[in-house]
């Protein structure tokens, strides 16, 4: 489940990254891309619940998360832009649920090496 989130998580940030930059031409659209692709690159270690690639993609996750709410999602919600505002709130649910979906799945794994 948690790979799942990861993975649709990235392909957001990059979609909707992409989608930002070719309508605004700025650079700073393609932030989310950047972090989408290097989440990527992390998904077969995801997948198979190696703790250090695991522990990487949640820590891009919550930055990029972090990152999101503090400008673009301000920025959009300034400008009244609907497109932004849309754009940067659905990058922000699924970094918050791929966020989300890591956490309970290290819970998970600390409960099972309790038994």
């Amino acid at each position: 489940m948690t790979a799942m989130f990861h993975l649709i998580n990235s392909f957001v940030l990059i979609i909707f990254g992409l989608w930002g930059y070719t309508i605004g031409r700025s650079f700073t659209a393609l932030i989310p891309v950047i972090f989408g692709v290097l989440l990527i690159s992390l998904y077969k270690g995801v997948k198979n619940e190696v703790k250090v690639p695991a522990h990487i993609a949640v820590l891009l996750t919550i930055i990029i998360l972090i990152a999101l709410i503090l400008q673009p999602l301000q920025v959009a919600l300034s400008s009244g832009d609907a497109g932004k505002i849309f754009r940067s709130s659905v990058m922000i649910i699924t970094a918050s649920l791929s966020t989300i979906a890591f956490i309970v799945s290290f819970i998970n794994v600390r409960r099972g090496k309790k038994s």
